[in-house]
C-alpha cells in the first residue's frame, strides 16, 4: 500500500511539474494532487487554501528536488531510516532526496550535512526551494534538517510517531530553533572539493 501511495504521489507530482500546461489545466492538476493527498489522509481539508498556494509556489519553482521530496509526504519516521519502505529520520530523508534527485550523496547526520564542504551558507531571506534548512531541536546546533520548499515552508521527517510533512518555518517552534541553511552548487556535483557524487 505504501509503495502504491508513493508511486501515485510521484506520478501526480511529476505530472504537475513537468507537463506543458494547457490554458487553465495547471491549477486543475495541482488540485488533483492536493485532492489525492487529502483523500489519503495526508493533508487536512482545512489546509487546502494554504496548501494550494504552496503547491503553486513549488510548481512555479520547477524544482525536481522539491517535487521528489513532496512525493514522500506521509512516509513514517524511523530513527536511522533511509528509505520509504522502512521510513526516514530527518537526515536520512534529506540524504535520500538529494541522492535520488540530483545524485548528490550527503553525509548521514544533520550536523555533518551542515558542515559539508561544497555547500554554501544561505541567509534566511535568500532561501530558495531545494535549500537544506537546519534547526536546533536537541539543544545542539544542526540537530534537525529539512528541505525548503518555498513560501516560508519546509518538508521534513519530524520525529518518532510522525510522518514526512510540510511545516511553516515562521511558526514559533521552528522560528526559535532555526540554525541556518545550506545550498548545494549543483553545477559542482562531483567536484573533489565539493560534496559527494553518487558512483
Amino acid at each position: 500500500m505504501r509503495l502504491f501511495l508513493v508511486a501515485s504521489l510521484a506520478a501526480a507530482a511529476a505530472t504537475v511539474a513537468h507537463s506543458a500546461p494547457d490554458e487553465g489545466s495547471v491549477d486543475e492538476r495541482a488540485d488533483l494532487v492536493l485532492q489525492l493527498l487529502q483523500e489519503r489522509g495526508l493533508l487536512a481539508p482545512t489546509m487546502s487554501t494554504d496548501t494550494r498556494v504552496l503547491a503553486r509556489r513549488v510548481r512555479d519553482a520547477a524544482s525536481d528536488l522539491v517535487v521528489s521530496a513532496m512525493s514522500f509526504l506521509g512516509v513514517a519516521y524511523r530513527r536511522g531510516g533511509n528509505s520509504a519502505e522502512e521510513g526516514f529520520d530527518c537526515s536520512g530523508f534529506t540524504r535520500h532526496i538529494f541522492e535520488l534527485s540530483v545524485g548528490l550523496v550527503l553525509p548521514r547526520r544533520a550536523d555533518e550535512q551542515a558542515r559539508l564542504a561544497g555547500l554554501s551558507q544561505v541567509e534566511r531571506d535568500q532561501l530558495q526551494p531545494g535549500d537544506l534548512v537546519f534547526f536546533n531541536t536537541m539543544r545542539r546546533a544542526f540537530s534537525h534538517v529539512g528541505i525548503y520548499v518555498g513560501g516560508g515552508k519546509f518538508i521534513h521527517s519530524p520525529r518518532s510517531g510522525a510522518r514526512v510533512r510540510v511545516e511553516d518555518m515562521g511558526g514559533a517552534y521552528w522560528s526559535r530553533r532555526y540554525d541556518g541553511a545550506r545550498r548545494a552548487a549543483l553545477d559542482r556535483v562531483g567536484d573533489p572539493e565539493g560534496a559527494y557524487l553518487k558512483p
